[in-house]
């Protein structure tokens, strides 16, 4: 079956979707998305994801182009023309098709909707979880404003690729205090020697992750003890466990950095019981 595109108010065949070559997203990374995992058919934490829409949405200025009641109808009926199962649903916002100059269009011009969806491997997940995964440190030298969920992802692309090239999953980004921040596509978390949960408290320097939040509200309600603060790659390099959150994989521990393993080197007990009470938290609609 042909895989099917939202674009600006119009159903497609993924192959034909198609935008204007003077759309801000693509002149300038003027605009912000979203990515939903989607289990059973279902959205996983589509209220979370809508808030911190609206909340990236605001801090640019760029006005929903439909109402919130609409784009829910929309994403679920990208899921069911797709026959979407498991996977994800990625919806991007931008400021819209203008001429190409720096400020800001006429607030005639409408912001630009696109939304697709596509299937998960996941038995790559599964091994990622089962086997755990290798990271690599390297600088943060992303824009001071990683709490939007911008598309201006140049920073994170060549982080991701420098991971892949070092035979990595995932790089670990390391402020100018060094301390690290959050992974190129993930937040990142240690359980330290006394086995309490650390992680980056939200802030600018970090994108305060859906299921980040998710994962915060398990721990809670397991009586893990959490502490939200920076740390440094010695301290992760000596954890006791790692790992990295996203929506489209939720938790995969994290069993080496920088070529040292983590603990045992496999994945650890409290990753793994923290991964399975995500699903007592997690909102599915």
């Amino acid at each position: 079956m042909s895989r099917i595109a939202y674009v600006n108010g119009r159903y497609l065949r993924h192959a034909e979707a198609a935008i204007h070559i003077e759309d801000r997203g693509y002149q300038f990374a003027d605009g912000v998305y979203e990515v939903c995992g989607v289990r059973g058919g279902l959205l996983m934490d589509e209220r979370l994801h809508l808030e911190r829409l609206e909340r990236s949405l605001g801090e640019l200025r760029i006005a929903l182009p439909v109402p919130l009641s609409a784009l829910r109808f929309i994403l679920r009926e990208v899921i069911r023309r797709n026959r979407l199962s498991d996977g994800m649903v990625y919806f991007q916002i931008t400021r819209g098709v203008a001429p190409r100059d720096h400020p800001f269009p006429p607030a005639s011009v409408r912001p630009a909707l696109t939304v697709t969806a596509k299937r998960l491997n996941m038995a790559r997940v599964t091994a990622a979880v089962e086997k755990g995964v290798a990271v690599i440190t390297m600088p943060d030298i992303r824009w001071a404003r990683r709490d939007i969920k911008s598309v201006a992802l140049l920073p994170n692309i060549l982080a991701k690729q420098q991971a892949r090239e070092a035979g990595a999953y995932e790089a670990w980004l390391v402020d100018d205090t060094g301390h690290i921040t959050e992974g190129s596509s993930t937040n990142a978390w240690i359980v330290d020697s006394e086995g309490r949960l650390v992680t980056r408290p939200a802030g600018s320097e970090i994108l305060n992750g859906v299921t980040r939040k998710v994962l915060l509200a398990a721990a809670r309600q397991e009586g893990i003890e959490v502490v939200e603060r920076a740390f440094t790659p010695q301290e992760a390099k000596s954890a006791r466990e790692a790992f990295i959150s996203a929506s489209s994989a939720i938790l995969i521990p994290v069993t080496a950095i920088d070529g040292q393993s983590i603990g045992n080197g496999a994945p650890g007990s409290l990753s793994m019981r923290l991964r399975e009470a995500y699903m007592k938290v997690c909102e599915l609609s």
